[in-house]
């Protein structure tokens, strides 16, 4: 079983059985989206207490299937279990970053940084890299992920636009390796 479904029926594990036999046999037949509009409906409708950690694992496998717009006013809504966790979901904070330093700065030239998923233990922050587009939103889906120091000023990582669960998995490790 790949490391995606894995993490999908842990997350479905959250849900009374046969909800979570719902979401499960949504990753089975290829339909993710469906299956995370499921998860986070019934995750609100069980209310279900979730980590932060749980929080921006949801939100990255909404990202990584489309969705992330669509879901994240209700990711957000979602129960704290009120323990606090390595990982925490900073979406909607309304804050950008105009501008990278480091290596990856010509790669993000002309982008605009969302601060995205944080980690709460060294501050380094996930963010999202898009584009502008010529009506003053941002472009829809990310061109880049980046890994920028706690200050923001900084990209210490730059991963490819479909490398949302890839730059998720190093913010987790970067603590994780340090202690």
């Amino acid at each position: 079983m790949t490391d995606d479904a894995v993490i999908w029926n842990r997350l479905a594990a959250l849900l009374p059985e046969a909800e979570a036999q719902e979401v499960k046999d949504c990753w089975d037949i290829g339909e993710q989206e469906a299956g995370l509009g499921l998860l986070v409906s019934g995750i609100l409708g069980y209310q279900v207490p979730v980590s932060e950690t749980v929080r921006a694992q949801i939100s990255v496998l909404a990202e990584t299937w489309g969705e992330r717009e669509v879901l994240t006013p209700q990711i957000l809504q979602c129960r704290d279990e009120g323990t606090p966790g390595p990982m925490k979901l900073i979406e909607g904070d309304g804050s950008t970053v105009p501008e990278a330093i480091g290596a990856a700065e010509q790669d993000l030239a002309g982008l605009v940084l969302v601060p995205w998923i944080s980690c709460t233990n060294c501050g380094q922050i996930l963010m999202r890299a898009h584009a502008r587009e010529s009506w003053g939103d941002l472009s829809y889906l990310a061109r880049h992920y980046v890994i920028t120091t706690p200050n923001r000023a900084t990209v210490l990582r730059l991963f490819p636009a479909d490398s949302a669960g890839a730059a998720f998995v190093v913010l987790q490790r970067a603590c994780s390796d340090a202690l």
